[in-house]
């Protein structure tokens, strides 16, 4: 059987597209792209829901809660080898009121549900990375979505990568920061989706991250 390797994750993992609205394709997407990098020995799982969270109900839209959904996402995918979290961008929305603590504390609620689904581990080891997404451009509050999106996006986001990567080593998971990994500006349509050449960069350093360890 393949390595099973579950991305868990929100837009930029399902793939959104800012300039069509719609979705990258399966030459374009960092899952995809992963997919191809690490070969046929493993199997790469897209797990992305846009719009979803670590932890909170979204008043408006439903089924975006990542606590209530990690359960049956990882149980339908067992074996699972690794699981690659990367949420914390809809977490900000000011209709939250979520510092970037409480975000972690959020992701580190996740971890801890993620690892108590025992059955789902191969071996019964627990294996997660945890990806702190690419910044928010404070540019966003003039975008489409500035509105609902709120007050205060950039500035929590820019505070995920040194509370999330402070969980990761609490919980015992692997930690990249984005920020790092993806040279690539977001885009410059809402200013917080990776770009096509970010998708690219990003698959090339999980790929690296996960064959070298």
């Amino acid at each position: 059987m393949k390595k099973h390797i579950v991305c868990f994750g929100d837009s930029n993992t399902h793939g959104y597209c800012a300039s069509t609205g719609g979705r990258f394709d399966e030459t374009q997407r960092w899952c995809c792209l992963l997919q191809q990098r690490l070969g046929d020995e493993y199997l790469v799982i897209e797990e992305g829901l846009s719009g979803r969270t670590t932890c909170f109900t979204d008043p408006i839209h439903e089924g975006l809660n990542g606590l209530e959904y990690i359960y049956p996402c990882l149980m339908s995918h067992e074996p699972v080898d690794l699981l690659i979290i990367m949420l914390g961008t809809n977490d900000t929305k000011e209709r939250f009121g979520a510092s970037a603590e409480c975000i972690a504390l959020g992701l580190k609620r996740l971890i801890a549900k993620a690892v108590a689904t025992v059955d789902c581990w191969r071996g019964g080891n627990p294996n997660i990375l945890v990806v702190s997404p690419q910044n928010i451009d404070r540019r966003y509050l003039a975008s489409d979505v500035g509105g609902t999106m709120g007050r205060g996006c950039a500035e929590k986001s820019a505070g995920l990568a040194k509370e999330f990567e402070k969980i990761a080593e609490s919980m015992g998971c692997q930690f990249m920061d984005a920020n790092a990994a993806v040279i690539a500006p977001v885009n410059d349509i809402d200013y917080m989706h990776l770009t096509m050449e970010g998708h690219r960069q990003l698959a090339d350093a999980l790929a690296e991250k996960i064959l070298g360890s």
